[in-house]
C-alpha cells in the first residue's frame, strides 16, 4: 500500500500535472482537426502552471494548513517542562566525492528548533526520528549535528528505522513505556497535523512545537504577489502533497 501512496503523491505532482497537459496539447496540435483542443489543453496548463506559481495562491493554501498553528501558538515558557522533545527528520542527502551527507533544509530547521525546544522546556530526553539513505539515516545525520551542538549524548536517543509519519508515531511507541510522559514534537507547520494525529494515537500528553512555515506576512507591494516564482510552486506543492497524505492516513483509519 505505500507504493500506491507514493505513486499517487506523484501523479498529483503540480509539475506532472501541467507537463502531461502540454504533452497532451502537443499531440493533439499535431493533427489538424484537433488543434483546437491542443490549444484548450495549453490554456489550461498555462492557468494552472500560473496559478501554482504566484505567492497570492501559495499564501492562501499555506495559510488554511498551518492556520492553527498560526492562530494559536503555543504559549511562552512559564514552570512547564516536558519530558521528551521528539523532531521528524524532513531528509538527507548524499554527496558522495566528499564522502559526507548532509541534511535536507526541512531537516536542519527542524533539529534547531528542536534544539531551541530542548533547551526551552528542559526536556530529559531529544529523539531524533527517521530512516534516510542506506548508509546514513535523518536520526544519525541529526543526532551528530546535536552533539556538535553540545546535547550530551546520554540525553540523546536515535529512532532510524521509520520511513513516514505512521511509522515516526509507531517507533516512538515502542520506544517509551509511559504512555502519559510530555511530549513535545517538532515538525514543520505544513505537516504538524498529520504528525500530532498520528502520536496522539499513542500517547495522552502532546504539545505541537512547529517550524519550518510555508506562510509568510504577504510582500508590501501586491504586484509582487502575482508575478510567477518557483519558490511559490515548491511550496504548493508541498501542501498538495500534505494534504494527499493526510486524505491517505484518513482512509487508512476508516
Amino acid at each position: 500500500m505505500e507504493y500506491v501512496y507514493q505513486i499517487l503523491k506523484a501523479f498529483v505532482d503540480p509539475v506532472f500535472i501541467i507537463f502531461l497537459l502540454l504533452v497532451i496539447s502537443f499531440v493533439l496540435c499535431l493533427t489538424a482537426a484537433k488543434k483546437r483542443s491542443g490549444a484548450l489543453f495549453l490554456l489550461l496548463a498555462i492557468v494552472l502552471l500560473y496559478g501554482f506559481s504566484i505567492s497570492a495562491v501559495s499564501n492562501y493554501f499555506s495559510y488554511a494548513q498551518e492556520k492553527e498553528y498560526i492562530v494559536s501558538p503555543v504559549p511562552a515558557k512559564g514552570d512547564e517542562e516536558l519530558d521528551v522533545i521528539v523532531v521528524f527528520g524532513g531528509g538527507v542527502y548524499e554527496i558522495r566525492a566528499l564522502g559526507k551527507t548532509y541534511p535536507a533544509g526541512a531537516t536542519a530547521l527542524r533539529l534547531m528548533h528542536g534544539l531551541a525546544m530542548f533547551r526551552q522546556y528542559r526536556a530529559k530526553y531529544l529523539v531524533l526520528s527517521g530512516a534516510g539513505l542506506r548508509s546514513v539515516s535523518n536520526a544519525a545525520v541529526m543526532g551528530q549535528m546535536a552533539l556538535d551542538l553540545g546535547v550530551p549524548k546520554d540525553r540523546i536517543r536515535l529512532e532510524p528505522k521509520s520511513t513516514n509519519t505512521y511509522e515516526h508515531a509507531l517507533e516512538l511507541n515502542r520506544m517509551f513505556v509511559d504512555k502519559k510522559i510530555r511530549i513535545g514534537l517538532v515538525t514543520s507547520a505544513y505537516h504538524m497535523k498529520r504528525s500530532e494525529t498520528q502520536v496522539r494515537k499513542f500517547f495522552q500528553n502532546v504539545t505541537a512545537l512547529p517550524t519550518d512555515f510555508l506562510y509568510s506576512t504577504p510582500a508590501s507591494l501586491p504586484v509582487l504577489r502575482f508575478i510567477p516564482q518557483s519558490s511559490s510552486l515548491m511550496d504548493n506543492t508541498q501542501i498538495l502533497r500534505e494534504r494527499i497524505g493526510m486524505i491517505w492516513y484518513a482512509a487508512k483509519d476508516i
